[in-house]
Protein backbone atom coordinates (compact mmCIF):
# COMPACT_ATOMS: atom_id res chain seq x y z
CA UNK A 1 0.00 0.00 0.00
CA UNK A 2 2.36 2.66 -1.27
CA UNK A 3 -0.20 5.26 -2.27
CA UNK A 4 -1.39 6.69 1.01
CA UNK A 5 -2.14 10.22 2.04
CA UNK A 6 -1.31 11.46 5.52
CA UNK A 7 -3.30 14.52 6.48
CA UNK A 8 -4.20 16.52 9.55
CA UNK A 9 -7.50 15.42 11.11
CA UNK A 10 -10.48 17.62 10.22
CA UNK A 11 -14.03 17.99 11.56
CA UNK A 12 -15.54 16.38 8.46
CA UNK A 13 -13.53 13.18 9.11
CA UNK A 14 -15.98 12.03 11.82
CA UNK A 15 -17.91 9.39 9.83
CA UNK A 16 -14.87 7.68 8.25
CA UNK A 17 -12.99 7.85 11.55
CA UNK A 18 -15.88 6.19 13.41
CA UNK A 19 -16.01 3.46 10.76
CA UNK A 20 -12.24 2.87 11.10
CA UNK A 21 -12.44 2.70 14.89
CA UNK A 22 -15.46 0.35 14.88
CA UNK A 23 -13.95 -1.98 12.26
CA UNK A 24 -10.65 -2.22 14.14
CA UNK A 25 -11.82 -2.02 17.74
CA UNK A 26 -11.14 -5.66 18.65
CA UNK A 27 -7.77 -5.54 16.86
CA UNK A 28 -6.64 -2.43 18.75
CA UNK A 29 -7.90 -3.72 22.09
CA UNK A 30 -5.47 -6.67 21.80
CA UNK A 31 -2.60 -4.18 22.16
CA UNK A 32 -3.88 -1.06 23.93
CA UNK A 33 -6.40 -0.21 26.60
CA UNK A 34 -9.97 0.09 25.29
CA UNK A 35 -11.64 3.42 24.71
CA UNK A 36 -14.75 4.33 26.69
CA UNK A 37 -17.95 2.93 25.17
CA UNK A 38 -19.28 6.48 24.59
CA UNK A 39 -16.49 7.07 22.05
CA UNK A 40 -18.03 4.62 19.57
CA UNK A 41 -20.95 6.85 18.54
CA UNK A 42 -21.19 9.70 16.01
CA UNK A 43 -21.43 12.19 18.88
CA UNK A 44 -18.53 10.54 20.74
CA UNK A 45 -16.20 10.67 17.75
CA UNK A 46 -17.22 14.26 17.00
CA UNK A 47 -16.33 15.25 20.60
CA UNK A 48 -13.05 13.35 20.25
CA UNK A 49 -12.19 15.25 17.05
CA UNK A 50 -13.12 18.58 18.63
CA UNK A 51 -10.85 17.82 21.59
CA UNK A 52 -7.95 16.93 19.27
CA UNK A 53 -8.51 19.99 17.08
CA UNK A 54 -8.63 22.23 20.16
CA UNK A 55 -5.25 20.75 21.11
CA UNK A 56 -3.98 21.35 17.59
CA UNK A 57 -5.11 25.00 17.73
CA UNK A 58 -3.42 25.35 21.14
CA UNK A 59 -0.20 23.73 19.94
CA UNK A 60 -0.37 20.63 22.14
CA UNK A 61 -1.56 18.03 19.58
CA UNK A 62 -1.05 17.23 15.92
CA UNK A 63 -3.61 14.57 14.94
CA UNK A 64 -3.28 12.86 11.55
CA UNK A 65 -5.15 10.30 9.47
CA UNK A 66 -3.72 7.87 6.94
CA UNK A 67 -5.99 7.41 3.92
CA UNK A 68 -5.76 4.89 1.08
CA UNK A 69 -6.32 5.93 -2.54
CA UNK A 70 -10.08 5.45 -2.11
CA UNK A 71 -10.16 7.84 0.85
CA UNK A 72 -10.68 5.08 3.45
CA UNK A 73 -9.02 5.65 6.81
CA UNK A 74 -6.33 2.97 7.24
CA UNK A 75 -4.48 4.50 10.18
CA UNK A 76 -3.97 7.29 12.64
CA UNK A 77 -0.84 9.04 13.83
CA UNK A 78 -0.56 11.73 16.49
CA UNK A 79 1.89 13.97 18.19
CA UNK A 80 0.47 14.56 21.65
CA UNK A 81 1.52 16.46 24.72
CA UNK A 82 3.59 18.80 22.55
CA UNK A 83 5.64 20.86 24.98
CA UNK A 84 7.36 23.90 23.47
CA UNK A 85 9.40 24.52 26.67
CA UNK A 86 10.99 21.06 26.67
CA UNK A 87 10.78 20.83 22.85
CA UNK A 88 9.29 17.35 23.15
CA UNK A 89 6.15 15.35 22.40
CA UNK A 90 4.80 11.83 22.45
CA UNK A 91 4.32 9.98 19.16
CA UNK A 92 1.57 7.42 18.70
CA UNK A 93 -0.04 5.53 15.83
CA UNK A 94 -2.54 2.79 15.05
CA UNK A 95 -2.98 0.94 11.78
CA UNK A 96 -6.04 -0.97 10.52
CA UNK A 97 -5.79 -4.73 10.83
CA UNK A 98 -6.14 -5.28 7.07
CA UNK A 99 -3.35 -2.74 6.41
CA UNK A 100 -0.90 -4.04 9.02
CA UNK A 101 2.46 -5.38 7.90
CA UNK A 102 2.66 -3.10 4.87
CA UNK A 103 4.99 -0.45 6.29
CA UNK A 104 2.25 2.05 7.17
CA UNK A 105 3.24 2.38 10.83
CA UNK A 106 6.80 3.17 9.76
CA UNK A 107 5.56 5.74 7.24
CA UNK A 108 3.24 7.26 9.86
CA UNK A 109 6.07 7.53 12.39
CA UNK A 110 8.41 9.03 9.78
CA UNK A 111 5.70 11.60 9.04
CA UNK A 112 5.41 12.46 12.75
CA UNK A 113 9.20 12.82 13.00
CA UNK A 114 9.17 15.24 10.05
CA UNK A 115 6.28 17.24 11.58
CA UNK A 116 8.07 17.35 14.93
CA UNK A 117 11.23 18.71 13.33
CA UNK A 118 9.90 20.97 10.61
CA UNK A 119 6.60 22.34 11.90
CA UNK A 120 6.95 22.10 15.67
CA UNK A 121 10.76 22.49 15.97
CA UNK A 122 10.96 19.77 18.61
CA UNK A 123 14.15 18.14 19.81
CA UNK A 124 12.82 14.88 21.23
CA UNK A 125 10.00 12.39 20.77
CA UNK A 126 8.87 9.66 23.14
CA UNK A 127 6.71 6.61 22.53
CA UNK A 128 5.43 4.02 24.98
CA UNK A 129 5.02 0.36 24.07
CA UNK A 130 3.84 -2.57 26.14
CA UNK A 131 5.52 -5.96 25.98
CA UNK A 132 2.60 -7.45 24.04
CA UNK A 133 3.18 -5.15 21.04
CA UNK A 134 6.33 -6.41 19.33
CA UNK A 135 5.35 -4.95 15.95
CA UNK A 136 5.47 -1.43 17.40
CA UNK A 137 8.85 -2.14 18.98
CA UNK A 138 10.17 -3.08 15.50
CA UNK A 139 8.73 0.14 14.01
CA UNK A 140 10.33 2.28 16.72
CA UNK A 141 13.69 0.55 16.29
CA UNK A 142 13.49 1.04 12.52
CA UNK A 143 12.89 4.77 13.08
CA UNK A 144 15.92 5.17 15.39
CA UNK A 145 14.09 5.33 18.71
CA UNK A 146 16.16 4.12 21.68
CA UNK A 147 14.58 1.82 24.24
CA UNK A 148 14.58 3.05 27.83
CA UNK A 149 14.29 1.07 31.05
CA UNK A 150 11.48 -1.38 31.70
CA UNK A 151 8.36 0.05 33.41
CA UNK A 152 6.00 -2.21 35.36
CA UNK A 153 2.25 -1.80 35.01
CA UNK A 154 2.29 0.44 31.96
CA UNK A 155 -1.17 -0.47 30.64
CA UNK A 156 -4.07 -2.84 31.23
CA UNK A 157 -5.00 -4.67 28.04
CA UNK A 158 -7.85 -7.21 27.96
CA UNK A 159 -7.67 -7.61 31.73
CA UNK A 160 -3.90 -8.15 31.84
CA UNK A 161 -1.54 -5.55 33.25
CA UNK A 162 1.49 -5.23 30.95
CA UNK A 163 4.82 -3.61 31.50
CA UNK A 164 6.77 -2.05 28.70
CA UNK A 165 9.27 0.58 27.71
CA UNK A 166 9.50 4.23 26.87
CA UNK A 167 11.36 4.79 23.62
CA UNK A 168 13.06 8.10 22.83
CA UNK A 169 14.26 9.68 19.59
CA UNK A 170 16.48 12.75 19.70
CA UNK A 171 15.83 15.06 16.76
CA UNK A 172 18.28 17.35 14.93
Amino acid sequence: MNDIIIKTLQTQDAAPLLQFELENRAWFEQYIAPRDESFYTPHGVQRHIEHYLDGYANGTWHPCLLLDTGGRVVGRANLKDINRHTASAEAGYRIARDAAGQGLATRALQHLIALAQEQWRLQQLQAYVTDNNLASVRVLNKCAFVQGPYQDGMECVAGTLYGGHQFTRTLR
